[in-house]
């Protein structure tokens, strides 16, 4: 028996196979009209099979709306209030289904960290009881003996939009001050965040997290004052367990942070270690001007476009700021470390590499996962993969779910071609950033190379909905055009693929990464030998040591692994690297 039931027009049918996969990989029973038998009639299977299933799920396009069997279905299914709506082209709907909620879809490729499908997985959940196959979302139980508690992102309630950042920052510092006591378990942030602008309530949040408590509350900031509210839920009973109010100056923000936590501890009736008292009320700057700088510098990184340098320049500036008016302040120092690595590996820019910064923030405090992971970079580069897997294993143990480590982890697990290792470090970095277009294109490649091409593909459909989306936010992303070139090739879009190789080359024909990205697409998946290797000239030229072992490496070279001219530019690079350096 199905525990979902697609309907939709045929005109659609890519769209209806997409979304279908995608409920699978969750684990649950999907059927939609290419299950029909040839024994029995049509009509009598469809009935069956509509009566049966939990959920309904109708992909709405002009030609569906025009389908009797759609509308039919549908209105079966709301009739017995199963019914989830989508829509994929913004087709009016026809009465009464224009009534019922309905998710924008236009342009969804597949993407699951996208904000319109995870409302429908939410609408899903609720219906058939929210299963999960255990190898695609990890368990949200909380260990035994534990209550737990899931912190929604606060809303903004400033004049200014662009305050977000605020809220933001005060939301994500709540879960690391809960997130340190023993007691409680605490839902990681990039699911908190999941829900961020949806409209459903927090006992509804609750039940789909398997939490007991949801904390949500709403910043205003105005100049040099900040009016933060707070409320404790009970999701069982949807009672109000503590709720508070705290208008205060902006130099006051730190207390009022200290306040939030010692109030949930307080409402849930548990008693702080001395050590945890001591690491709530550690908060790397007694600065509320610093920290505003390094609050700003923490939003770009976490929404900023990625493979665009823009981001990286204003993230070292900021934390740049922060570090003059507190040089102590060692959150800002391993931020500033983070994006000086970027721009020195990946765009061959700036005067530092981000070692310093890194150094002087372990200096100040050495449990800062991401400083670690800026360690274990520069190790990687250098070839010491062991010294590497050191410093990345104390990054993971610091903070299981850093982006910075995971994602470095599996690039060294990569480098190594322990690629079923470095599928679960990108599969969490893919999870905890849904701007981060580079780890599905990893997961693309390790799933390639390991033959699994149905995970290759549903790795590719969300790369091409990320890449695409940086590329609507910033039309000069080379980076994020030959991610989405290798996306489309790998789908079977060999002429739209080629388009993007073009429009790249045109707009950032200096980005070395976005040109060895480009040739693997035309190497491993557009079969065309010559314009990988003549795209790979200038990269060879610039590559340093780094990326000179991880061409030897990758899979997807293979195929042009044992041409002349390949192996040419390799042994000229080697050449080039071995030279004694001139001095300056």
């Amino acid at each position: 028996m199905p525990d979902i039931f697609i309907s939709y027009a045929h005109s659609t049918l890519s769209e209806a196979e997409t979304v279908a996969e995608s409920l699978r990989a969750l684990g649950y029973g999907v059927w939609r009209d290419d299950d029909l038998p040839a024994h029995r009639p049509y009509a009598d299977v469809i009935a069956d099979r509509l009566r049966e299933a939990k959920a309904v799920v109708v992909v709405w396009s002009a030609d569906a709306v025009r389908s009797q069997w759609v509308r039919s279905e549908a209105d079966k299914a709301r009739e017995d209030h199963k019914l989830v709506q989508l829509s994929i082209d913004g087709a009016a709907l026809p009465m009464p289904f224009d009534q019922i909620r309905c998710v924008d879809l236009a342009g969804w490729t597949g993407d699951p960290a996208a904000q319109g499908w995870r409302k429908i997985v939410e609408s899903v959940a609720e219906l058939v009881g929210g299963e999960r196959r255990a190898a695609e979302e990890e368990s949200v139980a909380p260990p035994a003996g534990k209550l737990s508690i899931c912190v929604l992102p606060f809303e903004n309630m400033s004049a200014d939009p662009e305050q977000a950042y605020f809220s933001d920052g005060i939301s994500e510092d709540v879960i690391t001050d809960l997130s340190k006591i023993s007691a409680l378990s605490v839902i990681a942030r990039h699911r908190a965040f999941a829900f961020k602008g949806q409209t459903s309530n927090s006992r509804q949040i609750g039940r789909e997290l398997s939490v007991g408590h949801v904390l949500e509350g709403s910043v205003r900031k105005a100049g040099e004052r900040v009016r933060i509210t707070a409320q404790l839920i009970n999701v069982a009973s949807g009672a109000h367990v503590w709720a508070e109010r705290w208008d205060r100056e902006l130099t006051n923000i730190f207390a009022v942070q200290d306040e939030i936590s010692h109030a949930v501890v307080s409402a849930l009736k548990l008693k702080l270690l001395p050590e945890e008292e001591r690491a709530i009320a550690r908060r790397g700057t007694t600065s509320s001007e610093a920290y505003d700088l390094y609050l700003m510098a923490r939003h770009y990184r976490a929404s900023g476009n990625e493979g665009d340098p823009r981001r990286e320049d204003a993230i070292v500036r900021l934390c740049g700021r922060a570090t003059i008016i507190d040089p102590s302040y060692a959150q800002a120092w391993a931020l500033m470390a983070l994006a000086q690595s970027v721009l020195r590996f990946n765009f061959r820019k700036g005067d530092a590499d981000g070692l310093e910064a890194a150094e002087k923030a372990l200096a100040l405090d050495p449990d800062l996962a991401e400083a670690h992971a800026v360690k274990a970079r520069h190790l990687i580069n250098r070839n010491k993969l062991d010294e590497a897997a050191i410093e990345l294993g104390t990054a993971l143990r610091l903070d299981p779910e850093s982006w910075e480590a995971n994602k470095h982890a599996g690039l060294l697990s990569f480098r190594q071609s322990r690629f079923e290792d470095a599928i679960r470090y990108y599969r969490t970095t893919t999870a905890l950033l849904e701007t981060d277009f580079s780890s599905p294109m990893m997961l693309v490649t390790c799933y390639a190379a390991l033959g699994d091409d149905a995970a290759a593909q549903r790795a590719a459909q969300v790369t091409r909905a990320r890449a695409e989306a940086a590329v609507a936010e910033d039309a000069s992303n080379g980076s994020a055009m030959a991610t989405g070139c290798l996306a489309l090739a790998i789908l079977g879009k060999a002429d739209v693929a080629r388009n993007w190789a073009r429009r790249a080359l045109l707009v950032d024909p200096d980005n070395m990464v976005m040109r060895y990205n480009l040739a693997c697409a035309l190497s491993a998946y557009l079969a065309d030998v010559d314009g990988a290797l003549e795209i790979l000239k200038p990269f060879f030229a610039a590559a340093d040591a780094f990326w000179l072992s991880h061409a030897k490496v990758d899979p997807e070279l293979d195929p042009i692994r044992q041409d002349s001219r390949f192996t040419a530019m390799v042994a000229a690079t080697e050449a080039r690297l071995a030279a004694p350096k001139k001095p300056r």
